[in-house]
């Protein structure tokens, strides 16, 4: 694999060459801004051999660099490792950004490629300004990797299938009228939406062409009388078909938008410059008048309506379910040997498949023993696989997509004696995970605001951990949702009751271990008072916290009241869906600790 990454650096240097470019650069992305995308955009990949679902890679005529972020150093540099690529630790201090290390490595009239389908307005105009400080151009008009890659993937064709109001709880009409009177506030008669789960969310319409997440390739444009999807048409079934025209919305192919935008003649059409492709934008009439703003739909889909809610509730029963015949299997199985982290990610995904609406899981499993817990978003593969002991920590970070929720759950389990230095580190984290799920908060306060909650007590210790602390779960949807986080680097969306968010802090250690211990949470009324409205958690996942690793004399009062109490609540919801001898281990997994 290693050597194709070689010959196919050395044909791209051929192509700059005969084209005029002295650099190129390869995003993640495609012309929908998504974290996890079809094969057929999977360009950084192929350039680069990395597999992780964020990077950069850069390629100039004597270099070649990749950016990735701290869930996936250990990874990168291991597939890198032989390539012509060096890795750069993204956000550390002495790491230069894409375009400090262009402004280094070329000279002032040197010229940078980048592809206008797959990377935002945003993105490319960010890189422009601070190219053209350094004196180096910036052409978008190129797209090397159609010509090179000789054997790329074919763009998905599966078709798309109805999510009936049972599960969704509004119509496509409510969602546009919503929508439509979004667009009235911000004066604009026209929306551009690219980004896949909103399409999916808006028109209750759900596919498979995107690993893990229930969305299909496809551009809404939405207007003040019309509504268009614009998709391969042999993706839609008769029913399918036969729907949309019901809620009247037309049908175009997928590469007709361009054409459409040219011919637009309405008013305001308001594009997300963070979401938006620059060919899309460069596809508006010249002047058509445009607004740049936040794309509506993202809040909308955030606040989960009262079905999605309980939706949300029966799926993660079943989840648990499946958690608790898993925990209740694994130990003995390790003792017995033979177990690895593939074959117990093998196991896990069957139980959840033998779960009534099972459709899919909602992201790889990450199941890291050991130092590879330490590896933050470690997925284990044939070559890196490592059979189980019963010793140590086994960190286990999965989930699932059922057609009325989706799943996203962490435990780090003690398959035997820890150290005292796990002991302490797990507990560490189970402290921050108390205590951010504990929290009682403003109406309107950011993740940002709560994500010290997490950290405090690892701080106090010089501890820290670099992922963000939360992210918005999808209703049958991505397991990553925004707008909101939870996190140290300032987001500004508002919490907001009826949004869910994760909560998973967590302390790596480079080969030595790892420890998250995450729920999906729901945002929910606290209290009405003098300075109005308060919020809480309440937490949707329903599985035991592993205690045996707990040094309960770390633990305050609340601390374990909290932790006995949610223990309490997971017996009470998961033992009447179980067998005799399932609750007998489910009673026991979640009996009360004492300091």
């Amino acid at each position: 694999m290693k050597e194709f990454i070689t010959q196919r650096v050395r044909a791209l240097r051929s192509y700059m060459k005969a084209h005029g470019l002295d650099a190129f650069i390869f995003p993640s992305t495609d012309p929908h801004s998504g974290e996890y995308i079809p094969d057929y955009w999977k360009s950084r990949e192929w350039i680069s051999g990395f597999n992780g679902s964020a990077g950069t890679a850069v390629v100039t005529l004597d270099d070649a660099a990749l950016w990735t972020d701290s869930r996936y150093f250990l990874a990168a540099a291991e597939q890198t490792e032989g390539t012509p690529f060096r890795l750069m630790k993204d956000k550390l201090p002495e790491t230069p950004t894409v375009t400090q290390w262009l402004a280094t490595v070329l000279t002032e009239g040197c010229t940078v490629g980048m592809d206008a389908w797959v990377n935002s307005i945003d993105s490319v105009c960010r890189t422009k300004q601070e190219l053209h400080a350094a004196g180096i151009r910036l052409e978008t008009g190129l797209d090397p990797v159609g010509e090179l890659w000789t054997d790329r993937p074919a763009l998905p064709d599966n078709p798309i299938e109805i999510h009936s109001m049972e599960l969704a709880g509004r119509s496509v009409t409510e969602k546009l009228t919503d929508i439509r009177n979004a667009l009235k506030q911000q004066k604009a008669e026209g929306l551009i939406v690219s980004q896949l789960d909103e399409i999916a969310w808006t028109l209750n319409l759900r596919g498979t062409d995107v690993h893990c997440n229930p969305v299909f390739v496809s551009y809404l444009f939405i207007t003040a009388g019309d509504c268009t999807l614009y998709i391969n048409k042999a993706k839609l079934t008769p029913s399918v078909e036969t729907y949309l025209k019901e809620n009247r919305i037309n049908i175009r192919a997928y590469g007709e938008i361009t054409e459409d935008l040219r011919a637009f003649g309405g008013g305001y059409i308001l594009y997300d410059r963070s979401t938006t492709n620059l060919k899309l934008y460069h596809s508006l009439p010249e002047g058509c008048g445009v607004k740049e703003g936040e794309s509506p739909v993202a809040m909308l889909k955030a606040v989960k309506n009262q079905t999605e809610i309980e939706g949300y509730r029966r799926a993660m029963e079943r989840d648990g379910v499946a958690m608790v015949k898993f925990l209740k299997w694994l130990k003995p199985a390790v003792a017995a040997g033979g177990q690895t982290e593939i074959s117990i990610d093998r196991k896990l995904t069957a139980l959840r498949a033998e779960q009534p609406l099972y459709r899919d899981i909602s992201f790889d499993t990450i199941a890291g023993y050991a130092a590879h817990g330490a590896i933050v978003h470690y997925e284990a593969t044939p070559e890196t696989d490592v059979e189980l002991k019963p010793e140590g920590l086994l960190l286990l970070d999965s989930g699932a997509q059922y057609k009325d929720g989706t799943t996203d759950i962490t435990r780090t389990i003690a398959l035997g004696p820890v150290t005292e230095e796990e002991r302490h580190d797990y507990t560490l984290v189970l402290k921050g995970h108390i205590r951010l799920a504990r929290a009682k908060f403003p109406e309107g306060s950011s993740g940002t605001q709560l994500d010290i909650c997490a950290r405090y007590d690892m701080w106090q210790e010089a501890l820290n951990y670099l992922h963000g602390t939360g992210h918005g779960v999808g209703s049958y949807m991505n397991v990553h949702e925004g707008p909101h986080q939870i996190r140290m680097n300032y987001m500004p969306a508002p919490l907001r009751p009826g949004m869910t968010v994760t909560n998973e802090p967590g302390i790596y250690k480079a080969g030595k271990h790892g420890v998250r211990i995450e729920n999906t949470q729901l945002i929910v009324p606290y209290m009405q008072g003098e300075f109005g409205t308060f919020l809480q958690f309440e937490p949707l996942t329903l599985c035991p916290i592993d205690t045996a690793p707990v040094d309960t004399g770390m633990l305050d009062k609340d601390e374990t009241d909290w932790l006995n109490n949610y223990h309490r609540t997971v017996y009470e919801r998961l033992s009447p869906l179980l067998d005799e001898e399932h609750r007998r281990w489910l009673a026991e997994a979640t009996k009360e600790i004492h300091n």
